[in-house]
């Protein structure tokens, strides 16, 4: 699986850690994003990046991770296509995939520790997405963004 990865500052030491896990336990190749050292940038411009990855399909699914995740999250869902969730424990993460076929990750890189944010990371990466009923609500949520996008 390709995971489009990306940080700021607030997130960079936690995405460091994401990446090798990503790359050496779960075997996954990662498109960095930045940033590549840490040192004040803006979370905008990163999770750009790792949205339109996901929503050209150049990635499967992407992870921004910046301080708080809050900003990264309304950044990537402003991409069409995107269903960014913001997930802090196992329960948000396992929701955000089964109910509303999440495709981007965002973690606060400062309000949960690193051990606790790579377990949510493998919970969102393998939980699938339940279909079923959840279809109708998954679908209502990108026809908001269609008959959003028609009218501008």
């Amino acid at each position: 699986m390709k995971i489009a990865l990306g940080a700021d500052h607030g997130g960079f030491a936690v995405k460091q850690k994401i990446k090798a896990v990503l790359t050496g336990d779960l075997s996954h190749s990662v498109i960095d994003m930045g940033i590549y050292k840490e040192e004040p940038c803006d979370y905008p411009d990163h999770a750009l990046l790792v949205a339109q990855a996901v929503a050209t399909d150049e990635a499967t699914f992407g992870i921004m991770i910046d301080g708080a995740g809050i900003g990264s999250t309304m950044a990537c869902n402003k991409v069409p296509g995107i269903r960014a969730a913001l997930c802090y424990d196992l329960f948000t993460a396992t929701n955000a995939r089964e109910h509303n076929n999440a495709n981007v990750l965002c973690l606060g890189g400062q309000t949960v520790g690193p051990g606790h944010l790579i377990q949510i990371v493998k919970t969102f990466l393998t939980v699938p997405y339940a279909g079923g009923r959840h279809d109708r609500r998954v679908q209502k949520i990108m026809g908001i963004e269609k008959r959003y996008l028609r009218e501008i």
